[in-house]
């Protein structure tokens, strides 16, 4: 029993592990998607922001012009690639601040409801020739970090990405090349890319996920709760269960002794002709004797009902069916002093059976005992037994029946129909109960039919090959 319910205590363990991950997992994947819906959300609200804005677009469109005249002068061999970058970063930075405010005064009026930055970062120039076979590449953020042109500075890791702009086009200067003024033709590749960094972004998803995360801690909490009040009330009846079981056994035991010493005290009062000479002192010692007998019974009763059918040792052997049970029915008219209890037998089978005399014996007894118990003023009970692969074994009554609602409950320990305070018939309720376990280790089972008032049906059955 201790193993079975390490066992159970680990298992629920292991499912509430099980649980918390799968909940866990569950979490984690719906932070997530309110992670990119979110992202996604801000990204629509700001991407067309810049075109949109009349100022924001013009300053795109001067720093545009700017440089694509830096790119003329380099294709014309007037600078080289790094005065490229550094002027075009000076002019950036000269006009950022300005960019900055008109952006943050766009956002406002688009009620966004927290803190944004954004920023406008090149990641490619190419400069083609007009074959557009030979690259010159001025700028690639492959070989160094992104180039910052506009807006706030952050780190890539810090942001998220808004857009992405390839703008691939040809374009037309006049410029003096030795002394001459020079048409000149280029394309130009320039890849830019819009980020954007949400200030407490994590902050923002959890608040969204708020309910929910107050729900699944509060299923978890009441599911841990209710596991952890399972687990030490089991622990407690188990405990419970265990001192009852130890004290019903010493106490049955203590009793023995005295028990045994009234019985023989009982035997020399019926051999000593002085004391029981006359009739009234004959009386007392049988009424002394029965009790005594009867007390016996009992806690015989009780000892061997702590034992489950599994406990049980069984020692089978093979007896002929039809001479075993009319030999018990025999035995058991015989032990009743009242002529009003009839019982019918129809028991005409030849075959044989392997049980355990004297355990299956008691199990027939106990059903029997309990027809004539509840039974009405004239009792009549009917034995049948047949074989069909299996043996099976009828015991019905015509007594006062059992309530349907009380039917479930018959072989459960210590379970007495009706009022548990009055009983008109004396027991302990152990009967049924040890009937049951008995039928049970011999690998059979018992069932019952019966209503109120209309009596009850026992029937047994053995399968032939336990």
């Amino acid at each position: 029993m201790h193993k079975k319910i390490r066992l159970l205590i680990s298992i629920s363990i292991l499912g509430l592990l099980a649980l918390s991950g799968i909940q866990g997992y569950l979490i984690n994947n719906t932070y997530k998607l309110e992670k990119t819906a979110f992202i996604s959300e801000t990204k629509k609200s700001i991407s067309r922001l810049d075109d949109l804005s009349p100022k924001l677009d013009g300053i795109n469109e001067t720093l545009r012009d700017n440089f694509l005249n830096l790119i003329a002068d380099y294709y014309v061999k007037k600078i080289t690639k790094k005065q490229v970058l550094e002027t075009m970063n000076a002019y950036s930075d000269s006009i950022n601040r300005f960019y900055i405010t008109s952006y943050e005064k766009e956002l406002k009026e688009k009620e966004i409801g927290y803190d944004l930055k954004f920023q406008k970062i090149v990641n490619t120039i190419i400069v083609l020739d007009t074959t557009g076979i030979k690259n010159d590449t001025i700028f690639s953020s492959t070989k160094t970090p992104s180039f910052h042109l506009l807006g706030h500075k952050f780190s890539r890791e810090e942001g998220h990405e808004v857009s992405n702009s390839l703008w691939l086009t040809d374009h037309d200067f006049n410029r003096e090349v030795d002394g001459k003024m020079t048409s000149i033709i280029f394309n130009l590749q320039l890849e830019t890319e819009d980020r954007m960094n949400i200030d407490g972004w994590e902050k923002i998803v959890l608040g969204r996920m708020a309910s929910l995360l107050f729900i699944s801690i509060g299923i978890f909490l009441l599911v841990f709760g209710l596991l952890f009040y399972s687990i030490k009330s089991l622990i407690t009846q188990k405990k419970i269960a265990d001192i009852k079981t130890d004290f019903v056994n010493n106490i049955t035991h203590e009793l023995k002794t005295p028990l045994s010493t009234l019985t023989l005290a009982t035997k020399m009062l019926q051999n000593d002709e002085m004391i029981v000479v006359s009739p009234r002192s004959k009386g007392i010692v049988s009424t002394i004797e029965r009790q005594n007998i009867r007390l016996q019974k009992l806690i015989d009763q009780v000892l061997n009902n702590s034992l489950g059918y599994q406990e049980i040792q069984l020692h089978k052997e093979i007896v002929p069916t039809q001479e075993y049970l009319k030999l018990i029915i025999d035995d058991f008219q015989l032990s009743l002093d009242s002529k009003k209890i009839k019982i019918n037998k129809n028991i005409k089978i030849k075959e044989q059976i392997s049980i355990d005399k004297f355990y299956f014996t008691t199990a027939i007894s106990n059903v029997l005992e309990n027809a004539v118990k509840y039974g009405k003023e004239r009792v009549e009970i009917n034995v049948s037994a047949t074989f069909d692969g299996a043996f099976v074994l009828s015991i019905s009554d015509n007594g006062i029946g059992i309530p349907k609602n009380e039917v479930p409950f018959l072989f459960d320990k210590f379970y007495r129909v009706g009022n548990k305070e009055v009983h008109n018939v004396k027991g302990l309720g152990l009967g049924l109960y040890y009937t049951n376990q008995i039928i049970k280790a011999h690998q059979g089972k018992i069932e019952v039919k019966s209503e109120e008032n209309s009596g009850a049906t026992f029937t047994i059955t053995i399968p032939s090959n336990n």
